[in-house]
């Protein structure tokens, strides 16, 4: 239960669903939830777990991921504010397993919401039953692109793209593992050195220690155009 005013206005400015729906499932929601902190780095959801609870986002992020018999990751999306999981709701539905590990990037707040509650107001609230299928229509869109990225665009081209989508302009720099980056790519961090060290030979980036910066953005644009 939170009954806390500040915290109940947080949630309600952050969920538009919340701001939707009547009164009386408000009321029934705040009754019905609880909030919860974790520190980054930490495990989450664990693949082929039980789901005990869907989480809503307040502050912070988490990665969604798997893990091939290879041992390699794959970032399949992160969650952020405002946000939820939506592979953890459909198994919370499905009443299946886990299929993937989540983790926590950042510190992160979240409300948590027990599974009878998630499925009982799927059926019985509209603004509910809405922002769950408007979370599985985006997640969804991204994931397909995610595929569509490795089975048909070079690495070095969604390499390109990577860096410059995740530096901005005016620091043209980016705080990152090589193997942090393999994961979020779906391929092995050998594979992401490699094309890193080509783009510094060809002058269009600088490797630093656990950091790349971009020397050429024009140039690095271009290839991620290809």
């Amino acid at each position: 239960m939170i009954t806390d005013p500040s915290a109940t206005d947080r949630i309600m400015g952050q969920f538009d669903f919340l701001q939707q729906a009547d009164f009386s499932f408000q009321r029934r929601f705040f009754q019905s939830v609880s909030l919860i902190n974790l520190p980054a780095a930490q495990p989450i959801c664990q693949q082929g777990s039980q789901c005990s609870h869907l989480a809503l986002v307040l502050s912070g992020q988490a990665r969604v991921y798997k893990i091939g018999d290879n041992g390699r990751e794959i970032t399949l999306y992160r969650i952020g504010p405002g946000e939820s999981c939506i592979l953890t709701a459909s198994c919370i539905v499905n009443g299946q397993p886990l299929p993937a590990f989540a983790v926590s990037e950042e510190p992160i707040e979240a409300v948590l919401i027990n599974p009878a509650d998630v499925v009982r107001w799927s059926d019985e609230t509209p603004a509910w039953r809405k922002y769950l299928f408007s979370l599985v229509s985006s997640r969804l869109s991204e994931v397909i692109g995610i595929v569509e990225e490795i089975a048909f665009r070079r690495v070095d081209t969604r390499l390109a793209s990577y860096l410059v989508q995740n530096t901005e302009p005016a620091r043209e720099r980016i705080e990152q593992t090589h193997q942090a980056i393999a994961s979020d790519l779906g391929t092995s961090r050998e594979v992401v050195s490699r094309v890193l060290k080509d783009l510094e030979q060809r002058r269009l980036i600088l490797i630093q220690r656990g950091a790349i910066q971009i020397l050429d953005r024009p140039n690095l644009t271009a290839l991620s155009n290809q």
